[in-house]
This record gives C-alpha cells, structure tokens and sequence, in this order.
C-alpha cells in the first residue's frame, strides 16, 4: 500500500494498522494503549499537529473514531545512532539501477537499532534518491555487490528478474581447506541442497526433513598457508596445527534462503571464517571490524530487461582472510 507521507530523512513513514474493534473509541486511544507508557505527551502532540495521517493522507486528531481509517502513517522518532566505521562504493548507476558495494557491517535496510546507518538511508539521503528500493537483500555481515532499483516506473521489470531466478549470484568466502574433525571428506565442485525454515523469533537458520528448497554450487578456488591459528578465528578454520591450511571458495546459491550460504558451508565442516552464527551460535559481542565475516558477493549478472543487453557487476571489495586467492 503507497505511503501518502512522503520519505523523510531518508526513512519511510511508518505504518499502523488499527484494529477493526476493541475498548478504544479513537484512534489516539489505540495508539496510546500501545505506545503510551514511552511518550504520551509526544503522541497528543503529534496528533495537535496534524502528524498522524490516515488513508488519503488525511489529518486525524485526538477525536477521530478509531474505525474511520483501517491504517495510519506517522514519522518515527529517530534515535542517536552510531556511525559504522565503514563507506559504501557506487559501481553503477544510471536512470534505472544502483549498483553499490556494500561492505561489512552495515544493514542493507533499516531494522532493529540500525535505521540511519542502513545501505538504504545513507544512498537515499547522499543521493538525493528517496524513491530508492534495493532489488535484494545482503545480510549485515557479508559484502559486496547490491542492487537498488533507482525508478519506480521501470521497477517491477527488474523485480520479475528476482522472483523468476533470472539473475545469476557468486559469491566468495574462505575457510578451511579441509572439512572440521567428525565430517567426511568433500569432492569439489559439491552441490549442498537442502531444506531450510528460518523464523524471526529465532536467530539461526534450520536444516529440516523434507524436499529440498535450497542449492549451492561450491568450488574450491585455491588453498594456502596461514600463521598460528588465533582465537575467535572460527571453529572450521582453526585447529590444533600450527599451521592450519586454508582455502577461498566460490559459492553459486540456485536459491536464496535466509543465511544459505553459512548453513551450507558449515554442513561440509566449512564454517566460515569469522562466522558467529554457524556452525556454532557464539555469545553477543560488540562487533570487531578487524575480523569481518569472511564472505563477499562477488558477482551478479543477468540480461537488463531495459536495454536487452547482458550484464555483470563485480565487486572490487577483497577478503581480509584471502591471502593465498
């Protein structure tokens, strides 16, 4: 449903569907069952001021009946935010399409405590580009190359790229050159596939019985020598030789499920390198920018569906831990 606040600061209004019935005679009322106990004075306030809008971007105030609109937009108050320590790269863009490099560490879109320090939010304000929309998703943790659609007109004929599985994805990552102790030998290149839920009560991906609905491609690029191996490096990657080897992979996803490529690689005995997620769930710690997760997209391609032509962008971003690729 269209917004009809426009993008403020770079971030959408946000929007409130009221119930259809309840103990509550307005709208104000509603929103001060659930918001109330933060900033009651705040909430009159805005509703004073004409802030809240309903469908149409009409104005409600503290009288209006809470079954006129069935949903209201209202700006959030933005918290202080941090900055992450870290800089996007443009690598394309024209009157259709954004390609950036994202890096490590920063959210492609607002969530939890990152809402300025978003992907999303920085581009659109530095760019003036609040009509900007990312074509897929990167996890906060991996780098590389991401997609956003610049123009609402030509925007669904990129979307169909996505929901046809039109667009071909490689990634890279580095680990160990062997599997972990307890997992059997793997011949490359190996196909994972698999069946994976993901819910958001739960922070980890999960294999589960059932017809497989996610595939990767893994090849082994090459493989090189490390130092001692360091605590905290990964448990793939580290081990008891003081000269662990280690290896860069090329990873294909036929599929795009939530944290695949980790869940697939650390079915091998693979983890990734820095990996605080898989194969083992490490306790919450502030994040270490010298020891970003060792996974990039490197690569995506397909045929632009406004010029017919095929394309390919490639990050200029490289692996911390490749030094042997």
């Amino acid at each position: 449903m269209q917004s009809p606040l426009p993008v403020r600061e770079g971030v959408n209004a946000t929007r409130l569907r009221l119930p259809g019935e309840g103990p509550w005679d307005t709208a104000m009322d509603y929103m001060m069952h659930r918001w109330g106990h933060i900033d009651p004075q705040g909430i009159e306030d805005r509703f004073d001021a004409g802030e809240i809008v309903g469908e149409g971007g009409v104005p409600l105030d503290r009288g209006t009946p809470l079954t006129d609109h069935t949903f209201i937009w209202y700006y959030r108050t933005l918290p202080p935010e941090t900055r992450i320590p870290v800089e996007l790269s443009i690598l394309h863009q024209d009157e259709h399409l954004l390609v950036v490099d994202k890096p490590h560490f920063l959210p492609t879109t607002p969530g939890g405590t990152y809402i300025q320090e978003s992907a999303l939010v920085r581009l659109r304000n530095q760019l003036a580009l609040p009509d900007l929309i990312p074509m897929h998703r990167l996890d906060r943790m991996t780098a590389g190359v991401l997609l956003f659609s610049t123009n609402p007109d030509t925007r669904g004929k990129y979307q169909v790229l996505f929901e046809k599985r039109q667009v071909q994805k490689e990634y890279e990552c580095v680990s160990a050159a062997e599997p972990a102790e307890g997992y059997p030998g793997v011949e490359f290149p190996v196909v994972v596939r698999n069946r994976m839920t993901k819910s958001r009560s739960y922070l980890l991906a999960e294999v589960i019985e059932g017809e497989p609905n996610a595939e990767t491609r893994i090849e082994q690029l090459a493989t090189f020598d490390v130092g001692p191996a360091a605590p905290g490096t990964g448990t793939a990657a580290a081990g008891p030789v003081d000269n662990p080897r280690r290896a860069l992979y090329r990873l294909e996803p036929h599929t795009g499920k939530t944290h695949q490529l980790r869940v697939h690689m650390a079915s091998l005995g693979l983890g990734i390198i820095n990996d605080a997620f898989y194969p083992d769930l490490l306790d919450k710690a502030p994040d270490d920018y010298s020891k970003p997760l060792q996974l990039l997209a490197r690569g995506i391609r397909f045929v632009d569906p406004m010029s017919g032509k095929p394309v390919e962008y490639r990050s200029g971003l490289q692996l911390s831990e490749a030094t042997g690729g």
